[in-house]
């Protein structure tokens, strides 16, 4: 398993909701809260596509 960043595939908020079928609103508040890691570039958040499988795949138990 490699630690290699152009192997990791970066997200936006909007891309992010648009797969959970949440809004961008509740994608923040996962970021804020832990939930779901994100790296900040500049005023943006950008979330790792592997995360996002991970939240899908393991399901949220409290959203909201």
């Amino acid at each position: 398993m490699s630690n290699d960043l152009s192997d990791v595939r970066f997200l936006t908020v909007a891309e992010v909701a648009d797969m959970m079928r949440v809004s961008k609103m509740t994608v923040y508040r996962m970021v804020h809260s832990g939930e779901l890691p994100a790296i900040r570039f500049g005023r943006s958040f950008r979330v790792p596509e592997s995360a996002v499988a991970a939240v899908l795949r393991t399901g949220v138990a409290d959203v909201g």
